[in-house]
């Protein structure tokens, strides 16, 4: 899922070249970042994890405002931020959920013998899928 949400970026006052990131639509999140290119950057990541909480929270998330409604600061400029939330949720992502699974009693013994971490081995084989795929 790829989202865009417009941001507000602020130079510093001191002339350093650095910037405040604001993203108006997700209530508190704002980052800085030393040049345009790490404000971007911290912007991006700052924004993806703030959305990353609330969808593992089951929250909604906010709709992007359009540039044009938003008020910007004399000075400041807006520019969007496009966030890959399933790349971030791979990377970053921390909530587990509980799944049952079923599998031949012979197989289970065998594991349990062995000492296997049920979970684990299904983790690691579902990563391997999905960076077949």
């Amino acid at each position: 899922m790829k989202l865009i949400y417009p941001a507000i970026f602020t130079p510093f006052s001191d002339g350093s070249g650095g910037y405040t990131v604001e993203v108006p639509d997700l209530p508190g999140c704002v980052t800085e970042g030393k040049d345009i290119i790490e404000a971007i950057e911290k912007g991006i990541d700052a924004a993806s994890g703030w959305v990353l909480d609330e969808l593992e929270d089951g929250k909604a998330i906010p709709k992007a405002s359009d540039r044009k409604d938003l008020m910007v600061p004399e000075g400041s400029f807006i520019n969007l931020l496009i966030l890959d939330m399933n790349s971030y949720q791979e990377k970053y992502g921390q909530k587990t959920i509980r799944k049952n699974i079923t599998i031949p009693a012979w197989l289970n013994t065998y594991g349990e013998k062995k000492g296997i971490n049920f979970s684990r081995v299904l983790q690691d084989a579902l990563l391997k899928e999905a960076q077949i795929s």
